[in-house]
C-alpha cells in the first residue's frame, strides 16, 4: 500500500513552523509595513487553530507586552469577504475565550491588487489591518537578503521578517523558481534557528501557490535537511500512533502496546482516552 505523505507533509510543516514562529517573532515589527503594536511576547496555542495552512489562509495568533493579541492571517485568494468573515469569526471565537483585544493584520499575498472594502454586516463593522504584499518588490527583497548573507553580515529580525513573506511579495520569477531559490537561500542561514524557521515559512506558504506537481519537486529542494528529519520522525510517529490505536480497539493491553510499538505509557493512554471519547 501506498503512503500519501504529501497531506502528512503539509500538516507537519506546519507543526514545524509552530515551533519556530515564537523565537523567529518575538522580536520582529511590523512597524517597517506601517503597523504599530506593542513588542509580541510569545505565541498563543490555544484550542482555536493557531496556523492553518492548509486552508485558505495561515493564521498566528500572538500575546503582546501589553497583553492584548496580535492576529495575523496569511490571506492566499481574491475573496476578500470569505476571508474576511473568516478571520472575524476566528477573533469573536478567541475574544468569546480569553476577552483580550485582538489587533489582526491580513496579509494579502502579490495576487491581490487593491485593498479590500472593509466589511460591513449591518451594526458589526470590521476593519483589520491590511497588508497587500503586491505592493513589495521581492526581485529586490531576495537580491537584498542574498548580498547579505553572503557577505556574511548577520540577519536581523525585520530581515528574517522579510525573509518570511518573500513567497507572497510581487515578483518576476515564476512562483516554483521563487520557491525553490528562496529555500536554497535559507539552507545558507548560519543560524540553525533562523535557518529552519525560514525553510518550513518558505516552503509552507510558497507551495500554496504551486500545483501538486511542483510541491513535489519544492519537497526535494527540502531534502536533507533538519525541516525534512523532523518530519519524518513525526510522520513515523504517527504510524506508530495508528498501529496502537488500532491495537487498543483489539482490546490488548496498555503494557502490550507499549512493549510492541515503542511508544512510551502516558502517549498510549492518551489514544486510549481518545478512544473512550469516541464512543
Amino acid at each position: 500500500m501506498v503512503i500519501p505523505l504529501q497531506p502528512k507533509i503539509s500538516k507537519h510543516v506546519n507543526d514545524i513552523i509552530q515551533k519556530y514562529a515564537s523565537g523567529l517573532f518575538r522580536n520582529a515589527t511590523l512597524e517597517v509595513y506601517g503597523i504599530k503594536a506593542a513588542p509580541i511576547k510569545e505565541l498563543v496555542n490555544p484550542e482555536l487553530p493557531t496556523i492553518e495552512v492548509s486552508g485558505g489562509a495561515a493564521d498566528m495568533v500572538f500575546l503582546l507586552e501589553d497583553d492584548t493579541y496580535l492576529h495575523l492571517a496569511f490571506v492566499t485568494g481574491h475573496n476578500s469577504k470569505k476571508a474576511m468573515l473568516k478571520c472575524v469569526g476566528y477573533d469573536v471565537r478567541l475574544y468569546e475565550r480569553d476577552e483580550r483585544l485582538i489587533h489582526t493584520v491580513i496579509i494579502y499575498t502579490a495576487d491581490v491588487k487593491e485593498k479590500p472594502n472593509t466589511l460591513n454586516i449591518g451594526t458589526l463593522t470590521y476593519d483589520p489591518n491590511v497588508l497587500l504584499m503586491a505592493n513589495y518588490n521581492g526581485n529586490d527583497t531576495f537580491t537584498e537578503l542574498e548580498n547579505k548573507i553572503k557577505s556574511g553580515q548577520e540577519l536581523s529580525d525585520a530581515d528574517i521578517l522579510r525573509f518570511v513573506l518573500l513567497p507572497l511579495m510581487n515578483h518576476t520569477m515564476p512562483r516554483f523558481e521563487l520557491a525553490s531559490n528562496t529555500i536554497e537561500l535559507a539552507k545558507t542561514i548560519p543560524d540553525s534557528s533562523k535557518r529552519n524557521a525560514c525553510t518550513a515559512a518558505a516552503f509552507a506558504f510558497a507551495s500554496k501557490h504551486l500545483n501538486e506537481a511542483d510541491r513535489e519537486k519544492l519537497m526535494g529542494v527540502i531534502e536533507m535537511t533538519d525541516i525534512m528529519t523532523e518530519i519524518g520522525v513525526m510522520i513515523a510517529m504517527d504510524e506508530l500512533k495508528a498501529v496502537a490505536k488500532s491495537m487498543l480497539r483489539d482490546r490488548v493491553t496498555i503494557d502490550f502496546v507499549v512493549r510492541h510499538t515503542g511508544l512510551d505509557e502516558s502517549t498510549v493512554r492518551e489514544i486510549q482516552e481518545e478512544l473512550n471519547n469516541e464512543g
